[in-house]
């Protein structure tokens, strides 16, 4: 089982969203804990993170390898041109 870690400044953007939004992501981020084999998970090109889509938002995640395995949370954005 992978271990979900929040980067401050992704708590903060989340903490800007509507509280209803806010459940769905949390929720659907637990689902990361069974990463790489989730749904919705895409590698960026030519970088070295993901992205992970929930309804109109995107979370923006680092994986580090090890035992366990941490999955850094380092970005929620609202899906746009310059999400990424």
């Amino acid at each position: 089982m992978n271990k979900i870690s929040w980067l401050p400044k992704a708590l903060k953007q989340l903490k800007k969203i509507h509280s209803k939004d806010q459940t769905s992501i949390m929720d659907k981020v637990n689902d990361l804990k069974t990463f790489p084999d989730c749904k919705n998970v895409k590698a960026l090109t030519n970088r070295e993170d993901y992205r992970f889509r929930v309804g109109r938002y995107r979370i923006i995640f680092t994986v580090e390898t090890g035992e366990p395995v941490i999955i850094y949370i380092e970005e929620v954005k609202k899906r746009d041109e310059r999400t990424y």
